[in-house]
């Protein structure tokens, strides 16, 4: 499987009141295109941090990011800002929209911020608007964000993700603030974009979420200390043999 992600060797170091902080201590994988792989751990482990530092939203101390052939933790801020727009997707637990704009100009006003879509404004519209049908929220376009539920606003964040076609979406905990519902409804979403090539790196507490993942990597002070592999998720098998498999594992991991 070719790699979309390559990290070697990434440290993330603070200096806090004079003192050396090693969030991140040379943490080394890859995650091959077409993956969605999570990343567990215990509070305060490094999972935002490792998040933040491969999706080039904060700077590595050392160590090498290759994203699509490019080392992008050699790149510039104004570079950097370039690939996340054009060549990322990012979900947060926190659904950042602008107030003033409605749900679909919220969706689609990446598009009108890259160089790289050359389409009209005609043309983004319906792409916005195809992506909402997509994932079950056309009857919201025109609705201001607070008049939304949370999950069906999560929905949303997804398809301004996809706007610009990105490579890869890095999410981070994308169910956190959501019911239960809500968050397998958001989840079964990201798998149906991920059956259909998109890569996925997301950050989880949740085993539920995690067991939808292909992959599971368990980091610990800022280091690996395991990966599990659940391959292809199907949902018309069902979950619960997943669940158990993967809380398995966690035990055994310290969890």
């Amino acid at each position: 499987m070719e790699a979309i992600l390559k990290v070697k060797d990434l440290c993330k170091t603070y200096i806090v009141n004079k003192r050396q902080n090693n969030v991140l201590r040379n943490v080394s994988f890859e995650v091959g295109r077409g993956e969605m792989v999570a990343v567990m751990g215990p509070s305060g482990s490094g999972k935002s941090t490792l998040l933040y530092a491969v999706s080039g939203m904060d700077c590595p101390t050392s160590g090498k990011v290759d994203f699509c052939g490019q080392d992008i933790a050699k790149m510039k801020q104004k570079e950097l800002s370039r690939l996340r727009l054009d060549r990322m997707g990012f979900i947060f637990q926190q659904m950042y929209m602008l107030k003033n704009l409605t749900v679909l100009d919220n969706i689609i006003l990446p598009a009108f911020q890259s160089k790289e879509n050359t389409k009209s404004r005609k043309e983004k519209l319906a792409d916005g608007r195809r992506l909402m049908k997509k994932l079950g929220i056309t009857e919201i376009a025109d609705n201001d964000i607070n008049e939304v539920s949370g999950g069906q606003l999560q929905r949303a964040c997804i398809c301004r993700s996809m706007i610009n076609n990105p490579k890869m979406i890095f999410a981070d905990e994308p169910t956190g603030a959501l019911n239960r519902a809500a968050s397998d409804e958001v989840m079964e979403e990201l798998a149906k974009l991920n059956a259909e090539g998109t890569t996925v790196m997301l950050v989880t507490h949740d085993v539920k979420v995690a067991a939808k993942c292909t992959r599971v990597l368990y980091i610990v002070d800022g280091n690996i200390k395991g990966e599990y592999t659940l391959g292809e998720y199907d949902a018309a098998a069902g979950m619960r043999g997943r669940e158990r498999m993967l809380t398995g594992w966690l035990m055994e991991m310290g969890w």
